[in-house]
């Protein structure tokens, strides 16, 4: 092959990889966890600049699981209702997880795979070290058990969090957040 010959060859084989590389890269790393969040009046096409809020939610960031994993790590042990024993969760705490979607308010609608839903109170993701669990027991989590993720409050660290309500706000197979 002449020269010339090899530096098209070269430049196509570039530009090929150029091209596909960032599906390669979603593919090696799918999006495990969406987050949605309310629009800003003013975001929108002939719209007011009030900044005021639209019952309009728009995704605000997908996360693949290399970047669950990228945030600090937590663990804790707890006793819960789902298993016998007292397990190891490990996971970033969802306060983390919504500080790096940069997404606040009220109320997380949290949805799970099965299109299981529950409603857990902002707040809680500050008053409490509740993690996106992704593992338990040093296991990955998958579908099958319960993952790819786990919203797991530290049922342990206090007693009224050994509760119906705080057990009905923690969501296995979590696909998305919405925040209103």
């Amino acid at each position: 092959m002449n020269r010339q010959k090899r530096k098209t060859v070269a430049w196509i084989y570039g530009a090929l990889l150029t091209a596909y590389a960032p599906h390669a890269a979603a593919a090696a790393d799918p999006v495990v966890l969406r987050i949605y969040a309310p629009v800003a009046a003013s975001q929108g096409p002939g719209t007011a600049s009030s900044g005021t809020l639209t019952n309009d939610v728009a995704p605000v960031a997908s996360y693949g699981m290399a970047f669950i994993k990228s945030l600090p790590q937590h663990s804790f042990v707890a006793q819960t209702p789902w298993y016998k024993k007292p397990v190891k969760f490990t996971g970033p705490l969802l306060r983390d997880v919504l500080a790096a979607a940069k997404v606040k308010g009220e109320t997380i609608n949290a949805v799970a795979i099965d299109d299981y839903r529950t409603k857990i109170p902002f707040s809680d993701s500050v008053l409490y070290d509740m993690v996106l669990a992704h593992q338990i027991d040093g296991e990955t989590l998958t579908p099958k058990n319960k993952g790819p993720l786990f919203v797991v409050y530290p049922y342990d660290s206090k007693p009224e969090l050994q509760s119906v309500r705080f057990y009905e706000r923690s969501i296995w197979q979590l696909k998305s957040l919405r925040l209103e």
